[in-house]
């Protein structure tokens, strides 16, 4: 006698925020390009069926795991940004406290999202697109702690806030770059230090510190 055939399950599901640590520890080291769907499964464990049936495809699961780690990660930095204290210490915080996190030796190397898919192929344009648009906001949010500062006096009225964000946005993103070359905390606090001493202070701050 024939067994009947058994009926075919739902595929297994993994518990979501595993999985995104698993994913973005693999997407952060190896690119979203460099990482394919058998070694997301095979370092969560579970079939494809289940990767599908818990994220729905790749680019989603890798968009999931950019917004997990970024809830994570820049935490402190926007509330830095978006609390009280003056727009030069908010930066400054900014940027030291990328010198540390993007050499933490508890984690991969230099930001997830300031260096990810920057060069990639016409496939991936939509997720290169999709993080694109992350790092714009993240410069748009600091461009809007500089207007605040303008109004504030504590930036010149003529200062150009946009280009001063994309220059702070450019250090950071070169501090990443050169954390995943293997650059050390201290080095990257010096970068830090000198991008600082940049600071387009108003007149009558600069004229009161040289006397």
């Amino acid at each position: 006698m024939n067994e009947p055939a058994r009926k075919r399950g739902r595929p297994r599901l993994l518990d979501r925020d595993v999985g995104l640590e698993v994913a973005a520890r693999l997407f952060w080291e190896h690119g979203y390009e460099g990482t394919s769907i058998a070694d997301l499964t095979a370092a969560m464990g579970i079939p494809p069926p289940s990767l599908y049936a818990t994220y729905g495809s790749k680019e989603n699961l890798y968009i999931q795991a950019l917004d997990y780690v970024a809830e994570r990660e820049s935490k402190q930095w926007l509330e830095a940004l978006n609390g009280n204290m003056p727009a030069y210490d908010a930066i400054a915080f900014y940027l030291h406290d990328g010198a540390a996190r993007f050499t933490d030796p508890e984690r991969p190397r230099g930001c997830f999202v300031s260096t990810a898919v920057l060069q990639h192929a016409e496939k991936s344009k939509s997720v290169a697109q999709t993080v694109a648009a992350r790092r714009e906001l993240a410069l748009q949010t600091i461009k809007a702690r500089f207007d605040r500062a303008v109004a504030d006096g504590e930036l010149a009225g003529e200062t150009d806030t946009d280009a001063l964000a994309r220059f702070y946005g450019a250090v950071v993103q070169g501090m990443s770059a050169q954390a995943c070359d293997g650059a050390s905390s201290e080095t990257l606090k010096r970068l830090a230090d000198i991008a600082l001493s940049a600071w387009p202070w108003p007149e009558a701050r600069r004229k009161k510190t040289a006397s």
